[in-house]
């Protein structure tokens, strides 16, 4: 296998976690969980940003993306109720 090949390989497993970490933020109920798998879903396209030469925006995106936001939203979580109620 080249190394283009590779390449390719390794940016389709990326974004493959990426989906599955969005699916996972929405399908989650425990809304720290969500928070979290967002948080992850951010690094990983981070990750994917740097495997495509966008050294800025990688770093962007872990320090807001994964960072700034997640410290918000936790906050936010810690203020209101943890458990999303079901819609009757």
């Amino acid at each position: 296998m080249n190394a283009v090949g590779l390449d390719m390989l390794i940016q389709a497993i990326i974004l493959l976690g990426v989906l599955i970490t969005a699916y996972l933020t929405i399908r989650y109920r425990d809304l720290l969980s969500a928070a979290l798998a967002s948080a992850a879903m951010s690094l990983l396209l981070s990750l994917e940003f740097y495997t495509l030469h966008a050294p800025d925006v990688a770093i962007a995106e872990a320090a807001v993306g994964a960072g700034v936001v997640t410290a918000v939203v936790v906050y936010g979580i810690a203020k209101t109720e943890r458990w999303e109620r079901e819609v009757p």
